[in-house]
């Protein structure tokens, strides 16, 4: 009978069908496989793309470099230059206006020396401290450990506020500099020298003093420099800066080894470098200049 073969046929049949399709399965299973391996390697390579991006700004950026390079330049400077920087900053009133104040404080008064100094940098130390309160004994005459209380009655008298020789105008001085300074010496006009010391942050009168120790010839030789003089501070700092560019902390009238008179200035770069520039002090013309890069 030949009813029997078509259920062979169909057996063999599905079996290379359930062949195929487990063929086709593995060749899925296998193309998932590997989309999954692909993705996942791009979205590494992605990610370290991205970290790596993030990090170069951050490598390359340097969040306090003006501040190391200020530290930088200041570690490079020299003493003497550190000290005209700090003494610069602490400064608000300009040489001109020192000059100004300084001739005010003497009748007919013309300066003749200006100084910019620091606290403690003066010529005049001594007056300082017999006008502080340290210096002075108290006006109720209170004794000291050194027992003047056994002074007789006129002894007793050194104990009074004017007792230590000081001025009037030294009494109100300040007891000690703070800050900074210009001193000025300013000559009447007989030739009589004054020093007068400025504030230079507030550009108050602190002090004004007549020089002692002058003779007639010294007070000659000063009144016939001022009478030659055709320039004045204002003028020769002028011709000083023109010649270099900086800030004037000092201006003095005095001969050269030529016998000229000059103002000798010294001007202070953005260097930090200072400059003595001569102006002759009747014609206004530099005849000499000296930076000291100390």
């Amino acid at each position: 009978m030949t009813c029997d073969s078509p259920p062979e046929n169909t057996g063999f049949l599905r079996t290379r069908r359930l062949r195929a399709t487990g063929a086709a399965g593995v060749l899925l299973a296998a193309a998932l496989l590997t989309g999954c391996g692909q993705d996942s390697g791009d979205t590494s390579t992605g990610t370290a793309t991205s970290e790596a991006a993030r990090a170069v700004p951050e490598r390359t950026t340097t969040p306090s470099y003006s501040a190391s390079k200020s530290a930088s330049a200041t570690a490079a400077m020299t003493q003497d230059q550190k000290d005209r920087k700090k003494l610069l900053d602490s400064t608000k009133i300009t040489f001109d206006k020192a000059v100004t104040t300084a001739e005010g404080a003497v009748s007919g008064g013309k300066v003749v020396d200006l100084d910019l100094r620091g606290p403690g940098k003066s010529d005049d130390d001594t007056d300082r401290e017999s006008a502080s309160p340290s210096a002075s004994a108290s006006p109720s005459g209170t004794a000291s450990p050194s027992g003047s209380a056994s002074a007789s009655p006129s002894g007793s008298a050194s104990a009074s506020p004017t007792s230590t020789g000081a001025s009037p105008s030294d009494a109100s001085a300040s007891p000690a500099a703070t800050g900074p300074e210009w001193v000025a010496t300013v000559a009447a006009t007989d030739g009589t020298e004054h020093t007068v010391r400025i504030d230079a942050v507030s550009g108050k009168v602190v002090k004004s003093t007549e020089d002692t120790g002058q003779d007639a010839e010294d007070k000659s030789r000063t009144a016939g420099w001022v009478a030659k003089a055709k320039q004045t501070p204002q003028q020769a700092a002028k011709a000083a800066t023109d010649k270099k560019k900086g800030t004037v902390t000092s201006l003095e009238l005095d001969e050269n080894d030529k016998n000229v008179l000059v103002w000798s200035v010294d001007v202070v770069d953005k260097s930090w470098n200072e400059t003595t520039v001569d102006v002759d002090a009747a014609t206004g013309s530099v005849t000499a200049e000296e930076t000291d890069t100390d």
